[in-house]
């Protein structure tokens, strides 16, 4: 094993992330090569830096015009453009993500935490957590209705076993069965996800269920157990109810218990509205960790990254960040869409009232960019099928049961015919 690895474990050793390093995980450091190097180059080589392998003149780089001049002048310099990112991303991106998401969750503020590390999207954070944390034959709790790339990252890439729990009872969050998968679990490491707002269903948690959350987590950890519990709050802030827990689950299981490690995986994808930017983070927090430790993760993280996509895109958090630092509109179009959204999941939900059906069921929702029926039996691959030859209308089927929709993507004005539609539709196939 190599020494850098060695010694960012000794400093792990006996923390609350310890126990969950996969063998890749302790394997995994960020290597004093060619990136650290050149970060350390940017520093003190005033005379020359000829560190990185990127063809540069008068201290920009070399570039096609075609690609700068789409990009109105004054605001962007070719470096901002071109150059490399940062390992972790860039730091003034990375500070304002952490103090905006200190302010979206104000019970963060006086918690110890690591700093935001810049990953290429969600999906790649969540796909080096599987790396970091996950062996071949690990359990991962999850409830019943997930994102199919969750099997795809943890069970097919990783080799991971799936237990799941019915996500509802009586219309809310099944909390009891969510403990009791985690509870039933032979290993005293446990391993969960948990999204919200939800993909598939568009559910968040009450206040009351959030706390019934961290509650029932906290007397799993009470049992001896060690918990580590991976938030992907990929739709974060698409809240439409007043009792939605508005705070992420990270921030109340920040410091909750010294056996429970927690992981924040979020992006600007949704939150700004920058899909193909491709620019996620990841924040990792327990009350067993302190800030030496917190920092041997963040250098583990940077390894795993060094080691896949290398670094991430570049243009993209200079854009980001040029909206944070000199945008005029950014609130104003952040809260025009979420507005649009709230009045397109009202329509959707009254649509959905004006049908009585035995062979459609409405899972509960209140959040996010989807909504889901239970088909009740019937096979929902053969109703998207059949709503895709004969109607056009393109909705997915999550594992044969669930027919899920994006009324995200779909006007306002449209949305009671699409859902009269798929009524329609299950009718002609079933009844």
């Amino acid at each position: 094993m190599n020494k850098l690895a060695q010694e960012l474990n000794e400093i792990l050793e006996g923390s609350s992330a310890y126990p969950f390093l996969s063998q890749t995980g302790r394997r995994m450091y960020f290597p004093k090569g060619i990136v650290a190097q050149s970060d350390e180059a940017k520093e003190k080589a005033k005379l020359y830096n000829a560190t990185v392998g990127l063809a540069t003149s008068k201290g920009q780089p070399m570039h096609l015009s075609d690609i700068m001049n789409v990009f109105r002048e004054g605001v962007f310099k070719p470096s901002d453009i071109f150059n490399y990112a940062p390992g972790g991303g860039d730091k003034a991106l990375r500070a304002i993500w952490k103090e905006e998401m200190i302010r979206k969750n104000p019970s963060l503020a006086d918690k110890l935490t690591s700093g935001c590390i810049v990953t290429a999207g969600l999906t790649h954070t969540i796909s080096l957590m599987a790396t970091l944390f996950f062996d071949e034959g690990d359990t991962l709790v999850l409830p019943d209705l997930f994102w199919d790339n969750y099997e795809l990252i943890f069970s097919e890439l990783r080799g991971c076993t799936l237990k799941t729990f019915p996500f509802f009872r009586d219309g809310g969050f099944n909390t009891e069965a969510m403990k009791e998968a985690l509870m039933s679990t032979a290993s005293q490491t446990v391993r969960i996800i948990l999204n919200f707002p939800n993909n598939p269903t568009g559910y968040t948690p009450t206040e009351t269920e959030m706390a019934s959350i961290v509650a029932a987590l906290k007397e799993v950890a009470d049992s001896g157990k060690h918990v580590l519990v991976l938030c992907d709050d990929a739709y974060y802030g698409l809240f439409f109810e007043s009792d939605i827990a508005k705070e992420s689950l990270f921030a109340s299981l920040a410091d909750a218990h010294e056996n429970i490690f927690v992981i924040k995986g979020d992006a600007a994808t949704k939150e700004d509205m920058v899909w193909g930017f491709r620019i996620g983070f990841v924040t990792y927090a327990s009350k067993g960790l302190n800030q030496a430790q917190l920092s041997a993760l963040e250098k583990k993280t940077l390894g795993a990254i060094r080691c896949t996509v290398s670094n991430c895109d570049r243009p993209g958090q200079s854009m980001l960040l040029n909206a944070y630092r000199n945008g005029k509109n950014v609130g104003r179009d952040k809260a025009a869409t979420n507005e649009e959204m709230c009045m397109r999941y009202r329509l959707i939900h009254k649509a959905i009232s004006r049908h009585d059906s035995k062979l459609l069921k409405a899972y509960p929702f209140n959040s996010g960019y989807f909504m889901a029926f239970d088909t009740t039996g019937h096979s929902a691959e053969e109703l998207r099928v059949y709503l895709l030859d004969k109607y056009g209308i393109g909705t997915i089927n999550i594992m044969d049961r669930t027919l899920r929709l994006a009324y995200c993507s779909v006007e306002q004005e449209d949305l009671e015919d699409l859902i009269s539609r798929i009524f329609q539709a299950a009718e002609e196939l079933w009844s």
